[in-house]
C-alpha cells in the first residue's frame, strides 16, 4: 500500500513518520516524489476542512491516497487570532524570528493557556471516501524557549502539555507521540489504516 503525506513542512513530517513508521504495510510517499505543484489555497474554516481540502488536492491530482495534516494554536488570550491561520498570523522569514514576535505578543498576558489542535484526513481518489480525525493538547507557552527550535514547529519549544514539565521539543518521542495534538490525530490514523 502506497500512501503520500501531503506536507512539505519537515518538522510535521518527522512526527507523523515517528508514529505511522511502525505500519510495515505502508510505503510512505511525499510531495518531493512527485512533481512541483503549488499548494491549495487554505480557506476552510476549521482544521477539518483544511486537512481534507489538502488531501483531496495532492490525492486527485496523483491518483494515490493521500494523508493531509493541518494544525494550529488556540491562546486563551487571543481567542480571535492564530487558530487555522496560526502559521499565517505572523509573517516572518525564519521559525527564530516568528518565534520571537509570538513571545513578544504574550509577554503582557497572564493567562499563557493554549490549545493545540491536528487534524489528519485520509483521502482515496479511487472511492472518493474520506476519513478525518482531530488530536488536540491543552498546556501553557513559557515565557522563552525551553528547547532548541524544531524546523517548522517553532512553538514545540515554548509549549508545556498539562501534567509534564517538559515541552514538547524537550520530550522523547515516545512520551510526545503519546501526549501531543499530532500523535494524538497520528495514532488515530495508524488504527484507521489497520482495519483497511
Amino acid at each position: 500500500m502506497k500512501i503520500l503525506i501531503a506536507t512539505g513542512n519537515e518538522g510535521k513530517k518527522k512526527e507523523m513518520l515517528e508514529v505511522f513508521g511502525k505500519l510495515k504495510f505502508v510505503e510512505w510517499l511525499f510531495l518531493k516524489d512527485f512533481p512541483k505543484c503549488n499548494e491549495p489555497a487554505e480557506h476552510g474554516k476549521t482544521f477539518e476542512e483544511n486537512a481534507l481540502l489538502k488531501a483531496r488536492f495532492f490525492g486527485d491530482r496523483f491518483g494515490i491516497p493521500t494523508i493531509g495534516e493541518d494544525s494550529g494554536l488556540i491562546l486563551d488570550a487571543y481567542p480571535e487570532k492564530f487558530g487555522v491561520k496560526t502559521r499565517r498570523e505572523i509573517m516572518a522569514k525564519t521559525d527564530v524570528e516568528w518565534l520571537r514576535i509570538f513571545l513578544e505578543m504574550l509577554e503582557s498576558q497572564k493567562n499563557r493557556k493554549a490549545t493545540f489542535y491536528s487534524s489528519m484526513a485520509h483521502y482515496d481518489p479511487q472511492t472518493k471516501e474520506n476519513h478525518i480525525v482531530l488530536g488536540k493538547c491543552v498546556g501553557q507557552i513559557t515565557e522563552f524557549p525551553q528547547a532548541p527550535l524544531e524546523k517548522g514547529i517553532p512553538v514545540s519549544a515554548v509549549f508545556i502539555p498539562d501534567g509534564h514539565d517538559l515541552v514538547y521539543s524537550a520530550m522523547s518521542k515516545h512520551e510526545k507521540n503519546s501526549v501531543s495534538h499530532r500523535g494524538r490525530a497520528a495514532h488515530a490514523i495508524v488504527e484507521f489504516l489497520k482495519k483497511l
